[in-house]
């Protein structure tokens, strides 16, 4: 099989999406987090978090779905910070979840959000 070129395709990266039970409260939440806002139109059902300009791709949409998280994701943020405690209470209080810390070579803890999707903040 044989791959295109990369200078050919026509496709870009618009945003990741979430699964939600409640799209506005975990927006609320990610918006918070990364200090985007939450798009125009935001409810329960379908809401987003503005991409950063610098960073094309990074709008986050959130769309609700019936059933609700059972399993680990097999796909997560790895946010870095040079203030890992501060920054992890910061999450806390905006409604994270510390799940374990990891101080093997690189220092990070694993967090969920409202919702209990997981990922990582890293130490540099």
């Amino acid at each position: 099989m044989s791959h295109p070129s990369s200078n050919s395709s026509s496709i870009t990266s618009f945003a990741v999406t979430f699964d939600a039970a409640d799209a506005l409260r975990v927006a609320t939440f990610w918006g918070a987090a990364l200090g985007r806002p939450v798009g125009a139109g935001a409810d329960e059902e379908s809401a987003s978090v503005e991409a950063d300009p610098q960073i094309p791709g990074s709008r986050l949409g959130f769309r609700k779905v019936p059933e609700p998280k059972t399993v680990k994701n097999r796909l997560h943020f790895d946010l870095a910070t040079q203030d890992l405690d501060a920054e992890v209470r910061r999450l806390v209080d905006l409604g994270a979840t510390k799940l374990r810390e990891s101080n093997g070579g690189l220092r990070y803890v694993t967090l969920a959000d409202p919702e209990g999707n997981e990922f990582d903040l890293i130490a540099v």
